[in-house]
């Protein structure tokens, strides 16, 4: 096993430094910034990012509002907001007054505008050949109201775009609908072990595409986490590289090398996940390392929902691979592409052959999903209070993995020849 590299933290100190340094002269005095964030399913100081932020622009510029990209996950209250940038209803009524803080709304109309739509000859072209069928770009309609949009988020492995940030964070973080379905479907049908850690990708192109028609400048704060601290900011505007250099920079310190693949991984799902949704990250990160045959155990106590948002249609549709749903796409077809994305990702790869879906591993949830209902989505269960955790801390066997906090550290084989340095 090829560890990912330690990296030193950077101090409060060291941040303002870059952000003054980088930051300043990218906004004039009347500009209108809106600032984009990721929701708490993401690893990131955004109470600090927020407060260095409104310290150097607040009293620069003529206004500062932040846009939380949502994507399809459920919004935050308004006490959670106040947690999630670090402050108090009496700052919130005082000092940050002036500061507006947003949701993201993907499943509203009146807050989504269409910018352009993408052919479908464009289409075709950019994904390969996947997907053959016009791209309404709908995004947030608030970018219209402001002279430049900064986005501040993190950068990692990411099963659908090879790595999160940049431009992912208006496709599909702040998109309608249609993005978020072409993205996640083209991406499910692509494979996980085919995208995941990889930088360029037919997504990845389809979303700098779509942001092409951002109306407002474009900027970024692309930050690189390891265990909640930074240990890089690369900042830049779009198409200057920057997030290209964080991407590679999240590579070294969040991908580990394995030589061999493993029979079977323990996965400690956090608690900022709170549904499968969302924890089941931790199934994307090690599915490139589990051998045929092999096991992810998903050990996630706190959480009792497949998901808030779409539960019920999981429920309905399960679990299953991509040639599942293609060969059944008359009956699945019709409901939302990244549901099915979803469902298929939470598989894994999967043959299916005169009737017959046989998953090339097996995937277990030990969580409060019972298992009546875990079997009817075709999960396997185990029952969280049989799992002595100590025990599974010590364990050791061969061919074993054990992972602490699973979902934003990816975990790849060095022999399958896919991964970072695939550029094309």
């Amino acid at each position: 096993m090829e560890p990912a590299a330690p990296a030193r933290l950077l101090t409060e100190a060291d941040v303002a430094r870059i952000l003054e340094r980088t930051l300043r002269s990218r906004f004039a005095h009347g500009d209108r910034v809106l600032v984009i964030i990721p929701d708490a399913t993401r690893t990131a100081p955004i109470p600090l990012i927020f407060r260095l932020i409104c310290d150097l622009l607040l009293e620069r510029v003529a206004a500062l509002d932040f846009l939380v990209a949502l994507g399809t996950h459920a919004p935050m209250s308004e006490s959670a907001l106040l947690a999630h940038v670090g402050i108090s209803r009496i700052e919130r009524a005082g000092k940050y007054s002036r500061v507006g803080l947003f949701n993201h709304a993907w499943d509203d109309p009146s807050a989504l505008v269409t910018l352009e739509t993408i052919s479908a000859e464009e289409v075709n072209a950019i994904t390969q050949g996947l997907i053959k069928r016009k791209l309404p770009v709908t995004v947030n309609r608030k970018v219209l109201n402001y002279d430049a949009a900064l986005v501040c988020g993190p950068v990692f492995p990411h099963e659908v775009a090879g790595f999160s940030g940049g431009n992912k964070y208006f496709f599909p973080g702040i998109s309608g609908q249609e993005v978020i379905d072409f993205t996640h479907w083209a991406g499910a049908l692509m494979s996980n072990r085919a995208i995941i850690g990889t930088y360029d990708t037919p997504i990845r192109r389809l979303i700098d595409r779509a942001a092409q028609g951002i109306p407002c400048a474009r900027h970024f704060v692309n930050m690189v986490v390891d265990g909640g601290g930074l240990v890089g900011v690369h900042v830049g505007s779009d198409g200057d590289g920057s997030w290209l250099r964080a991407a590679r920079h999240a590579a070294q310190v969040h991908i580990t090398w394995l030589d061999t693949p493993v029979k079977r991984a323990f996965a400690v799902v956090p608690s900022m996940y709170d549904d499968l949704w969302t924890g089941a990250k931790g199934m994307y990160k090690l599915e490139p390392v589990i051998a045929d045959g092999g096991e992810v155990l998903l050990y996630a106590p706190h959480i009792s929902e497949l998901s808030y948002t779409h539960g019920n249609l999981l429920d309905e549709i399960g679990f299953h691979g991509t040639e599942y749903f293609k060969a059944n796409w008359d009956r699945y077809g019709r409901y939302p592409w990244t549901i099915l994305a979803h469902s298929a990702h939470v598989r894994g790869a999967a043959t299916y052959e005169r009737g017959v879906e046989v998953p090339r591993i097996k995937l277990t949830l030990a969580s409060q999903i019972p298992r009546e209902r875990c079997e009817k989505v075709g999960l396997g269960y185990r029952d969280p209070r049989s799992i002595d955790l100590s025990y599974w801390k010590q364990h050791v066997e061969e061919g074993y993995l054990y992972v602490p906090s699973a979902g934003e550290h990816l975990y790849k084989l060095r022999a399958a020849g896919i991964g970072p340095a695939a550029e094309g």
